[in-house]
């Protein structure tokens, strides 16, 4: 019998994030404790988003407002990387980027949680901006799923792929 396996991603549905922006900004304008503060959210680059406000009080409170569209989207808040509220003459600003991918350096410390505390059949292999992870046993990588979702490494971490 051939090897099981799945990969260990970390990748977010740009469309599920522009629909949370949408319905954030569709808020922004329509919330009465909103109006004439001059927040807005928009897209800036390709995986940044930019709200502004008159206020740091009302910026913060429409970051929150993002946050809460992106949490009922069922994305990860690790996800999202908001800056620091800067100003910027009479406007106040903040710029929060997008994460995707698991970088090599927490590539190597979910392989060695995986070597350390998983099964000992099981294999992981660094391969680019993911990890594939390998077994003859599929309830062995059931429980490397179990031990990754149980485990914090700072990133939002998906799993795909699962044959």
């Amino acid at each position: 019998m051939a090897d099981s396996s799945f990969d260990v991603v970390s990748k977010v549905d740009r469309q599920e994030v522009d629909n949370a922006l949408n319905q954030a900004g569709k808020e922004l304008s329509t919330r009465f404790d909103f109006r004439n503060t001059g927040a807005s959210i928009e897209w800036s680059g390709d995986e940044a988003i930019a709200l502004t406000a008159d206020t740091e009080e009302r910026l913060l409170a429409a970051l929150e407002v993002f946050k809460e569209k992106l949490i009922r989207r069922d994305i990860s808040l690790k996800a999202f990387e908001a800056g620091e509220p800067a100003q910027s003459g009479k406007v106040y600003k903040l710029t929060g980027t997008l994460v995707q991918g698991i970088t090599s350096e927490n590539a190597k410390k979910i392989s060695k949680k995986i070597r350390d505390e998983g099964p000992k059949s099981v294999k992981a292999q660094i391969q680019g901006e993911e990890l594939r992870v390998t077994s003859k046993n599929r309830d062995d990588l059931q429980s490397v799923i179990a031990l990754l979702k149980g485990s914090d490494f700072g990133i939002a971490l998906q799993f795909v792929n699962y044959r």
